[in-house]
């Protein structure tokens, strides 16, 4: 009997945290321990592309839009350095004309989220990052939309947290409690928060991320069968893949790449390359558990939108 087996080159990370708690429930910091030692969830810094761009949509909340906003998607050539023109494209070659804000996180439309951290300031975001838990030098440019700054994969799963936990970042956990033989507590920590955005805001971006499951770039985790909420990453010339996802009882991030940064090849994006991790993961961790929704904080108002004009539904919208 034969059996034909490749060593795989790519690698790949794992961060699971309890939403409530903020204790870390499996990491995985490469595919074999034994070859390497390097922890790819908290030494690796790689650029998550389209999965930083819920911070900048979080960012846009507080600042007084909302997901009916309507925004030109159209050819947006910026003066890069040395005269060169940069022209930011969606990842399908087109644009688009005018598309309301919830569709723009929703099918991860490249030139919408760049003209929203246009209109933001890039410093504004920076600062608003950094109240995510983003520790990580950011670039002070517009490619800050694309996730062109690298960022560990626990920095961007803590983030995540903040929008599975109301609003509250917490503190990664990985030791609660160290005891000696006799049992004398030696050491113990406690969970511990900060509020970094408000509950609305974080409930809203939940409900845009839960659509990006069901209607845009996630939609391969949808067999998951229960509530969650989520969104790919995908880097230049596919040289990384992520996809960062939550359910209201745990947040869960998953990257996968070369470590020598290298194309994994055509198709392989944050939804085919990472989003399928996420899936069996959560799939047998939630196993036997009832399903929950997230919760609705007082002060959220949900209304029918024209997704043409960012208006109020009438009776003559398209499809109402």
């Amino acid at each position: 009997l034969l059996e034909l087996y490749q060593e795989p080159l790519a690698q790949g990370a794992l961060l699971c945290l309890d939403c409530e708690t903020c204790e870390v429930r499996a990491m995985v910091g490469g595919r074999d321990f034994s070859q390497t030692q390097f922890n790819r969830v908290v030494q690796s810094r790689r650029q998550p592309g389209s999965a930083f761009k819920p911070i900048i949509y979080a960012a846009a909340l507080d600042s007084g839009f909302t997901p009916a906003h309507v925004i030109l998607d159209t050819a947006n050539p910026k003066q890069g350095e040395g005269g060169r023109v940069w022209k930011p494209k969606n990842y399908e070659r087109t644009f688009y004309g005018e598309t309301l804000l919830r569709t723009g996180i929703v099918h991860s439309r490249n030139v919408i989220t760049i003209k929203l951290l246009e209109k933001l300031g890039v410093d504004y975001v920076i600062d608003y990052a950094k109240t995510m838990g983003i520790e990580s030098p950011l670039d002070r440019d517009l490619s800050l939309a694309l996730g062109s700054s690298g960022l560990s994969l626990i920095e961007l799963t803590r983030a995540y947290s903040v929008f599975a936990n109301k609003g509250m970042l917490g503190t990664p956990l990985f030791i609660t409690r160290v005891e000696d033989r006799t049992g004398r507590v030696l050491e113990e920590h406690s969970p511990s928060f900060v509020e970094a955005v408000s509950p609305q805001t974080a409930y809203v971006m939940t409900d845009l991320l839960k659509a990006v499951i069901q209607e845009g770039t996630g939609r391969r985790v949808r067999d998951l069968g229960r509530p969650a909420a989520g969104k790919t990453g995908t880097t230049n010339d596919l040289k990384d893949a992520w996809f960062m996802g939550y359910t209201p009882e745990l947040v869960t991030g998953v990257w996968v790449g070369y470590d020598d940064p290298a194309s994994m090849g055509k198709g392989e994006t944050g939804s085919r390359a990472a989003a399928p991790i996420w899936l069996q993961f959560m799939k047998n961790v939630l196993d036997g558990r009832p399903i929950v929704d997230f919760e609705v904080p007082e002060g959220v108002m949900f209304a029918n939108i024209d997704p043409d004009s960012g208006l109020l539904a009438s009776k003559y919208t398209k499809g109402k």
